[in-house]
């Protein structure tokens, strides 16, 4: 731990396309006293001027700087970094692994403050995503009509690549403001709708949409139940009607992780996930077709984070991240595999349990008389034909169980 008399040992310190000169009097004097300077090629060459003590460049892959860093825990050094280091920067990184007392971080204008100055929008109105090392459908849920977002570029061919995906989705009346440098004298502004198209750009750079879907856009609902289509799917897939209430009865929360076990086409997990940008997913799926399925969907919709595991439960979930609520869509009567995850959940996690067979229905009584929780049977009639008439087709009944683990006083 550092000597509270003598302060912090790392400094973080943001520097903008502006230079030196964009610096606050603290900020330079930090830098001109700092023995050791690391920083990316373009922030020391933006700070050259200031900096006396050693220079080193960060290294690649990027965790060997973080190592680098931590390293010298005790000797004091300085982090350029761009604009405000804790905005999907460095400083956010490196406070995993030092605590706010060992440092002190001084920032400079962040990106998203320039552009919305520019822009003229209101900061609080704003979406703000990165692309750096991200597939582009991360912006899928996020493309609403009247949306603005401000999109971190990973290099020059991120605007052109993202116009062509708000295109294919139907967002191609969009107008995206490429704004390049932003605060430095190679300031450039360029506006165009996304179905014109963008050439390669300046590699620091990002992207302002003002987003205007079209009649074929094809924007995620904000609502739990997507349609059966939006998924692909071999037929096993909690239908839209049972899932909405399946995702009703597991409650998401804000940061918690959800076990899907037996995850089929994985629809409740990537609905959960949906729910928040915080939420988690790990998916658990025996069948190496579904297996693939699952991670075509989760792409497609826009949450690649959902963590796929092949195996069957409940063997393959020892060692897994303890849940903070679980859904048994497949494999309930497997041995063991509603005891084994009931025992895996966090205190005041939810388990929820569909089952269509007899057999399932009676691992959900025993569960219920033996764990307490609530038994509920679903029915879903559909509008079919009858020859040249029309009748309610029953779909098959599901029984759900819902119980909630009971705290720790």
């Amino acid at each position: 731990m550092p000597d509270p008399v003598n302060g912090p040992w790392l400094q973080i310190i943001g520097i903008g396309e502006d230079g030196v000169e964009g610096l606050s009097p603290a900020a330079r004097l930090m830098l001109e006293q700092a023995p050791y300077v690391i920083g990316g090629v373009r922030h020391l060459a933006l700070a050259r001027a200031l900096i006396h003590g050693d220079e080193i460049v960060w290294p690649s892959p990027f965790s060997e700087g973080v190592a680098q860093v931590l390293a010298r825990r005790g000797q004091p050094t300085l982090v350029l970094a761009s604009g405000d280091p804790f905005f999907f920067g460095v400083g956010s990184v490196l406070a995993r692994h030092v605590s706010a007392c060992e440092m002190i971080c001084v920032p400079s204008v962040s990106c998203v403050s320039l552009a919305c100055a520019r822009l003229g929008w209101a900061q609080q109105d704003v979406r703000v995503l990165s692309l750096c090392g991200r597939p582009i459908e991360t912006v899928a849920p996020f493309l609403q009509n009247g949306a603005r977002l401000l999109v971190l570029s990973a290099d020059g061919t991120t605007p052109g690549t993202l116009a062509r995906f708000l295109t294919a989705q139907g967002f191609g009346r969009s107008t995206l403001h490429v704004l390049e440098a932003l605060g430095g004298p190679d300031e450039r502004v360029h506006s165009v709708t996304a179905d014109v198209g963008i050439p390669e750009t300046a590699a620091l750079n990002l992207v302002a949409i003002d987003a205007v879907a079209t009649s074929k856009a094809r924007a995620v609902p904000l609502s739990c139940g997507l349609d059966d289509d939006v998924f692909e799917h071999d037929g096993q897939i909690t239908k839209r009607e049972i899932r909405a209430v399946t995702l009703s009865s597991l409650a998401p929360r804000a940061g918690e992780l959800l076990w899907d076990v037996g995850a089929g086409a994985g629809s409740v997990g990537i609905e959960w996930m949906l729910r928040g940008a915080s939420c988690r997913t790990i998916a658990i799926e025996q069948h190496d077709g579904r297996l693939a399925r699952i991670g075509r969907n989760a792409l497609a919709l826009g949450v690649p984070g959902l963590r796929c595991i092949a195996g069957r439960a409940p063997d393959i979930l020892a060692g897994l991240e303890q849940p903070d609520a679980a859904f048994i869509g497949g494999g309930l009567t497997v041995p063991g595999c509603l005891e084994t995850v009931w025992q895996a959940l966090r205190p005041g996690g939810r388990l929820v349990a569909n089952a269509v067979t007899l057999e399932g229905e009676q691992v959900l009584a025993r569960a219920c008389s033996e764990l307490g929780g609530t038994l509920l049977r679903l029915g879903v009639e559909r509008l079919d034909g009858v020859g040249r008439l029309h009748a309610f087709r029953p779909a098959m009944r599901v029984t759900q169980f819902v119980v909630v683990k009971g705290t720790v006083a």
